[in-house]
């Protein structure tokens, strides 16, 4: 399964139910979801990175649902699935994590300069009311359930679960055919929430990036994110044995990690947490993208580029 650079589109999956899926799934470009129920209104899941693209996503909510979202729920703060909530109506609720709250204020937008993009005139916008750990929303004849699994991917990740209809919306807990990233969550707990996604016996998968998954491919999904992870954790065992730094040590696997799948440059990002989690590695500087992106750029071989 790979991606493809292209136009985002609407995908539905249930009845009222749709992925808004953008194909190049990199850096800056996530997937977003909609819900409608019996009366119009709209649950949106989450926003995308710029002015263009939630423009463009708006308008199609707007051709599923006959009114403004009623609600959008944020799975966690990061800047791509967060940097749209300011072109959200003011009648919006927005909804997220305590910490996807707490993050999103204390990060801004800090990544437009991290990783250049038309961004366009973007505004920082948290979530209006948080949880801790459930909470269901309750539409015209269906329930949504709102579950904290992290710290996964992030800290506080949220998978978006529609018991009837047997969709989930990962948010970053999954990825489809490309590289995870959990730096600034937890690999342990990342593993975590694939077992308690699996458990939810889903019939979709909509992963934060990647084409969404159905019946059978659901499992190969999880099983091969499963596998990434047993593979980093190996690597990072026998590498700090061996001596080698996180970056030594992706380098020197480079090829032996899903070479075939994009952003081979998060390998060093997942062997850092790897390193603290499985042994007493101690990291020099707090864990965190903008961190460790010369090491990206290096295991990279140049420079990282969005298509946002």
């Amino acid at each position: 399964m790979t991606w493809d650079d292209g136009t985002p589109y609407l995908q539905e999956l249930a009845t009222g139910v749709y992925a808004y899926v953008q194909p190049a799934g990199g850096w800056m470009v996530n997937n977003c979801g909609v819900i409608t129920d019996a009366s119009h209104d709209a649950v949106l899941v989450d926003t995308t990175s710029t002015e263009k693209r939630n423009r463009a996503l708006l308008a199609e909510v707007a051709g599923v649902g006959a009114r403004d979202p009623k609600i959008a729920v944020n799975t966690h703060h990061h800047p791509d699935h967060t940097y749209g909530n300011g072109f959200l109506p003011p009648t919006t609720t927005i909804v997220g994590h305590h910490l996807c709250r707490e993050g999103v204020l204390r990060a801004g937008l800090a990544a437009t300069h991290e990783l250049p993009a038309d961004y366009g005139d973007l505004s920082v916008r948290p979530p209006d009311v948080t949880f801790s750990d459930r909470l269901t929303l309750h539409l015209d004849g269906f329930p949504v359930e709102l579950i904290t699994m992290g710290p996964a991917h992030s800290t506080n990740d949220v998978a978006v679960w529609l018991p009837e209809q047997k969709v989930v919306f990962a948010g970053d807990l999954a990825f489809s055919g490309g590289h995870p990233i959990f730096l600034e969550g937890s690999m342990l707990g990342f593993k975590e929430a694939l077992g308690r996604m699996r458990a939810l016996e889903p019939d979709v998968l909509v992963p934060g990036h990647g084409p969404a998954c159905r019946g059978d491919e659901v499992g190969r999904v999880l099983d091969d994110l499963d596998a990434y992870v047993d593979r980093i954790a190996a690597i990072a065992t026998d590498s700090y044995a061996a001596g080698l730094t996180p970056l030594e040590a992706a380098q020197k696997h480079k090829s032996d990690v899903c070479p075939d799948w994009p952003e081979g440059e998060r390998v060093v990002c997942n062997l850092h947490r790897a390193y603290v989690e499985l042994t007493d590695y101690e990291p020099p500087f707090r864990l965190s993208i903008p961190n460790l992106w010369p090491e990206m750029v290096a295991l990279h071989g140049g420079p990282i580029v969005s298509h946002a």
